[in-house]
């Protein structure tokens, strides 16, 4: 609109102002808009330059168009921009990730062929980078090779990329000996890699070698950082040997090493796996005194391993801690420990936490209500459970498709059908949900109380879907089941009413029944089926 108004105002924009729009346009992955903006420059006489092509060519792989990035190009060539090396490494990276070597090779040729432009050390390097940096170590050390036999230099970094590659895939022979050539070749190992390789050497739970090459950093004169610490303490503690971490780390000054959150983190998520909740919250406190704080997912996660243990009130207490040090403490950690308390019916306990989310200004979210909704309704306390969706609904917020199936189960568990449907309506009100009252009376037909699943059947029959088709069966099946051919005689006329055609089968057993207690009503449905013309479809 800014350019539109630029033109109208005698403005023209030059080519810098377009090469921004055409960014833009890319960066906000409208690829096709910018393509057919730098159409709509060559017709005012603003001829794309290299930076236009080079921004297009970008965006097209990014979006996986390859195939028209190498097209323009050679579009590029014709219409007399020469493409630079940015050009060229573009799509040589987006061919790198996808692992297509061949392709990248017919491209370096294309570029020195076509443009004039050798590969250098930097086309190399960032021909490693991008192999080794997406998984393809094998590729990435190909290249690697042919540069040195090109008596380019790879530095440390160039190494690193490979090692730190071949340590993602577990193969750490090969970056080990790698290593050993950076040595041998004085392109010393940086802690970079020196961690890369602790890392990998722990990720295959080898954890000696992961020690032994510490030591051998010491002994070629590089210091171990957090980083390398941290990977060794992870290691430990996917190993089962969390506690020898946890003492590691309360060394770590005598090491001279300082431990930061994600230290912390890595011990207290060990001590968790392991189901030592103590030493677990240990570690929290401990962090806390540092002035690290754990995110709101890693409090959660430890509340709810102390909740699965049946620990709710030590879990409200860890959560409270950690809200008096200043961590944040949102929704989900109060639902949790509510949760905790629910399922082990301390339903006072429960009720009082949702209270102070209220008094907290942290609102309640639905899966709250819904959790304690359906601890009310386990224990028999309709009454308080209805006030309790009442309130949720006062104050906004939608039920959820969980939220209606824990009510319909809790009422008609306990047989109130009259209350459920009158709380029903004042859901529905708020968010409508068409299969509720085939919920009801499926929900009811599984608890045997099939009378009152029949009374409702004509708000199932309003709308005559396939869905009501199949309460109408589990309807018709529960009486049969128990003997009640009669009844289930009803429900299939009753659809036969509404243009819905009852399964043949279940009618046929239905007439059968019928046949043999040798009531009125036997031969009846097959007459229907008849009449219709559709007793053929049976086999």
């Amino acid at each position: 609109r800014v350019l539109q108004l630029m033109q109208k105002d005698g403005c023209a924009p030059d080519i810098s102002i377009c090469n921004v729009a055409v960014n833009v346009l890319v960066f906000a992955g409208r690829i096709d808009k910018a393509l057919e903006f730098s159409d709509r420059m060559r017709r005012v006489g603003v001829e794309p330059d290299v930076v236009t092509y080079n921004c297009l060519i970008k965006g097209l792989c990014s979006v996986r168009r390859v195939v028209e990035a190498l097209e323009m190009i050679g579009v590029m060539l014709q219409n007399g921009c020469p493409p630079d090396k940015i050009t060229y490494y573009t799509v040589m990276g987006f061919l790198c990730k996808e692992k297509r070597v061949a392709e990248v090779r017919a491209l370096l040729g294309r570029m020195r062929n076509d443009a004039g432009l050798f590969p250098d050390q930097v086309t190399y390097n960032m021909l490693i980078h991008v192999l080794a940096k997406h998984g393809h170590a094998d590729e990435a050390l190909e290249f690697l090779r042919e540069s040195e036999g090109k008596r380019f230099r790879v530095d440390e970094v160039g190494y690193s990329a490979v090692v730190h590659s071949f340590c993602l895939n577990g193969r750490m022979a090969e970056a080990k000996e790698i290593v050993g050539e950076m040595i041998s070749k004085e392109c010393h190992p940086d802690v970079v890699t020196y961690s890369a390789v602790v890392d990998g050497f722990c990720r295959v739970g080898e954890i000696d070698q992961a020690r032994k090459m510490m030591k051998h950093m010491y002994k070629n004169g590089c210091k171990p950082n957090i980083v390398t610490h941290t990977a060794l303490l992870n290691g430990l503690c996917k190993a089962g040997k969390t506690s020898e971490a946890w003492e590691l780390l309360n060394n770590s000054g005598e090491e001279w090493w300082t431990p930061s959150d994600i230290t912390y983190s890595v011990v207290m998520h060990g001590f968790r796996r392991e189901g030592k909740l103590k030493e677990s919250c240990d570690v929290v406190a401990q962090m806390l005194q540092k002035g690290f704080f754990p995110t709101t997912v890693e409090i959660n996660l430890l509340i709810h391993a102390l909740c699965k243990e049946g620990k709710p009130a030590e879990a409200k207490d860890f959560m409270e801690q950690c809200q008096s040090k200043g961590c944040t403490i949102n929704v989900i950690n109060f639902t949790t420990v509510i949760h905790g308390f629910s399922r082990q019916g301390d339903l006072e306990s429960a009720l009082s936490l949702l209270d102070d989310l209220y008094l907290s200004n942290r609102h309640p979210d639905v899966v709250t209500y819904t959790v304690v909704v359906n601890a009310l309704g386990k224990k028999g306390r309709l009454k308080e459970a209805t006030e309790l969706v009442k309130k949720m609904l006062n104050r906004g917020i939608v039920p959820t498709l969980v939220t209606y199936r824990t009510v319909i189960h809790r009422y008609c568990e306990k047989g109130t059908v009259e209350e459920l449907l009158d709380l029903l309506d004042k859901m529905l009100a708020r968010q409508e949900l068409k299969s509720v009252y085939n919920q009801v009376i499926e929900k009811l037909c599984a608890l045997g109380k099939i009378n009152e699943a029949y009374s409702l059947l004509s708000k199932v029959l309003r709308t005559a879907s396939q869905r009501d088709a199949q309460t109408c069966h589990i309807l018709m099946e529960s009486f049969l089941n128990r003997g009640l051919a009669v009844q289930s005689y009803n429900v299939a006329c009753q659809m036969f009413q509404r243009n819905l055609i009852p399964d043949i089968k279940l009618c046929r057993k239905v007439d059968n029944q019928l046949t043999s207690k040798k009531q009125p009503a036997a031969g009846k449905l097959m007459v229907k089926f008849l009449e219709r013309g559709l007793l053929k479809q049976e086999k």
